[in-house]
């Protein structure tokens, strides 16, 4: 479903050496994860991974092999993926391995490549590397196996998954890397590592990082703590890390079995390898492909779906994030500024929210190099729908920043132009908004000429991604400074300066009046021309915006996501009106993206046609509003 699967990651008690034992414990985690599509479980749980030198012996090996087979025959109608350790011996050497089944079938055998020989562990007594097999198949419970490193696994639809086991990823170029390299968006590692101080948090460093370099999901169990302990303790760490990102972890040390679960989606983590970093130069090496069958189907998605995906969730990090973006974007203005060998900026302030950052944004970074506030020339042009409000705001802003403040009103100017066009004064068309945009952005221009300053542009990333902005009006100007920052981040960047010097009261006023472009005239002072009632909630189109460039997402599952994120707050028919308001605005005013100055990139999407969004004007919306309508 839209590329979601469900992982579980399985710490079962150990029976240290009893296998029919190990096998119980096993088939009952089993049994409570059959609704996922891969259950996996630590290196070498059937027999425990410390048994030391009765690996060596016949005894211990029939039982495992006997348990295994019991294990197929347990299982055959369950069509989890499930993954166990298991010792295999074949042409006279032992190998550490994992082996995945399904519906009662081996699958294929993936042998350990990295074995570690020091300190505490001292694998290679006991077993040999899988780097260098050279049979390609094995015979283990009567059944023709493939055998090697260089098996990957698919269901031939959105799944694809490969196998490496503990110290794999702790070595300097871990398997996962080909695996991954090959296609693999799931990485699932069995392990037996041991505790030491500090080391918890390397390992989940190390599953961080590595599902971070490989755009995957990485799964990783480890056995707990009824292992050995001669010499030292298991704690059962088991951990699964999308992108980057710890999804589940267990409690470490705990005494009986423990199983974390976390809904995953693969679908993403392809298209994103598409669009994003290296990926595609990666070296790619020969390997099988083992084709499973269609693993269970998730039927209501257990995932937290994030409404605000620009904004960190934590206070911490939203304000670590604040403090980058506007350095970001200050450093940006002011080597545009000293490259140009010019010391004025000129912007436009209304009293709302992007106008507002753009003028913060241009005071933090004058403040930081020292320069004079007078050369910030802030400038005011009230037109028909200019409230008393949003003026005031405008006005005491720049007072309190002590940057120039200049007052343009442009009503008489725009009644001449419509005077000169032939256009009714009292036909509030399309052409009555954009004369008043226009003449704004001309007012800049030439101040700017006269200044000898550049015009700062005001308009958002979600405003430009909508194309809800006037071509060659406020589409327009020398510099787009908040080109690459979405409408919902804006609130929280605004917010972020309250902490400062600036007077609270004034920037909340601001936060707390909708938003509009005030091209509409007012009887009362009331804003009469809400955007967000016009086009759609902003939060909403973001969210849209971010899962279509970054992941690839297709409407229908755009929907979908939106439906789970927003349960509480919108419909189903209303979240499919917005979208359907957002892919034809978005298809259809590609031509406004095409001609948009220069801006800083703060995230990981931006829009700018020279380097990340590159699309034809003419592009064909049609099957993108027939996914989402089939």
């Amino acid at each position: 479903m839209y590329g979601f699967y469900r992982i579980t990651v399985a710490s079962p008690r150990l029976h240290l050496g009893s296998t029919n034992e190990n096998k119980n414990e096993i088939l009952k985690l089993i049994t409570q994860s059959k609704t996922s599509s891969v259950i996996l479980f630590p290196e070498l749980c059937i027999t425990g991974y410390s048994v030391g030198d009765m690996f060596f012996n016949k005894t211990l090996y029939d039982a495992q092999i006997n348990t295994l087979n019991e294990i197929l025959q347990e299982t055959q109608n369950i069509s989890s993926i499930i993954v166990l350790g298991i010792a295999v011996m074949e042409a006279g050497r032992l190998y550490n391995c994992g082996v995945a089944i399904q519906n009662g079938t081996i699958l294929g055998i993936v042998p350990k490549s990295y074995l570690p020989n020091k300190k505490e562990f001292y694998e290679k007594r006991h077993f040999t590397s899988g780097f260098d097999a050279q049979f390609k198949s094995i015979s283990i419970c009567g059944i023709d196996t493939p055998f090697g490193t260089d098996l990957i696994f698919s269901d031939n639809n959105d799944m694809t998954f490969g196998i490496e086991i503990c110290e794999d990823l702790w070595a300097l170029t871990p398997p996962s890397n080909q695996l991954a390299s090959n296609g693999a968006t799931l990485i699932l590692n069995l392990s037996a590592s041991n505790e030491l101080v500090g080391k918890a948090n390397y390992r989940e460093g190390l599953v961080r990082n590595q599902s971070a370099r490989l755009l995957s999901v990485y799964a990783y169990s480890s056995s707990g703590v009824y292992e050995s302990t001669s010499d030292t303790i298991f704690g059962g760490d088991c951990i699964i890390c999308e992108y980057g990102g710890v999804l589940a972890r267990s409690q470490m040390f705990k005494r009986e079995s423990q199983l974390i679960t976390s809904d995953v989606d693969l679908q993403k983590l392809t298209y994103m390898r598409l669009a994003e970093t290296s990926f595609c130069d990666s070296l790619q090496t020969k390997i099988r492909k083992i084709i499973c069958r269609q693993t269970p189907k998730i039927d209501k998605l257990d995932k937290f779906i994030d409404p605000n995906p620009f904004v960190p969730r934590l206070q911490s990090e939203k304000e670590l994030r604040c403090e980058e973006i506007i350095k970001i974007q200050a450093n940006a203005l002011i080597t545009r500024l000293e490259s140009a060998k010019i010391k004025k900026v000129v912007i436009g302030v209304s009293g709302g929210l992007d106008s507002t950052l753009a003028l913060l944004i241009c005071d933090y970074a004058f403040e930081m190099m020292n320069w004079s506030k007078e050369d910030i020339i802030a400038i005011t042009m009230a037109g028909f729908g200019t409230t008393p409000n949003t003026k005031s705001n405008a006005h005491r802003l720049c007072e309190v920043l002590g940057v120039v403040l200049r007052d343009i009103p442009i009503i008489d100017i725009a009644k001449k132009e419509f005077e000169a066009i032939g256009h009714d004064e009292s036909n509030h068309s399309i052409v009555y908004e954009n004369v008043q945009a226009r003449i704004r952005t001309t007012i800049l221009m030439n101040i700017a000429n006269k200044e000898g300053g550049i015009v700062i542009g005001t308009g958002d990333m979600s405003e430009i991604a909508l194309g809800w902005n006037t071509y060659n009006g406020d589409h327009m100007s020398m510099y787009g400074l908040n080109s690459g920052v979405p409408k919902t981040l804006v609130k929280f960047l605004v917010e972020y300066f309250q902490k400062g010097s600036i007077k609270t009261e004034i920037l909340q006023d601001i936060l707390d009046t909708p938003i509009s472009p005030e091209l509409l005239p007012h009887n009362t002072g009331v804003i009469q021309q809400e955007t967000e009632k016009i086009i759609g909630p902003y939060e909403l189109h973001d969210f849209f915006l971010y899962h279509m460039l970054k992941y690839g997402a297709t409407p229908s599952k755009i929907l979908y996501l939106a439906e789970l994120a927003f349960e509480n707050k919108y419909n189903e028919s209303e979240i499919k009106k917005w979208l359907i308001i957002f892919l034809k605005r978005f298809f259809t005013q590609q031509f406004k993206r095409n001609a948009m100055p220069d801006g800083p990139k703060v995230g990981t999407i931006s829009l700018s046609p020279r380097a990340d969004l590159r699309m034809p004007s003419e592009m064909n919306l049609n099957i993108w509003i027939d996914d989402l309508n089939k």
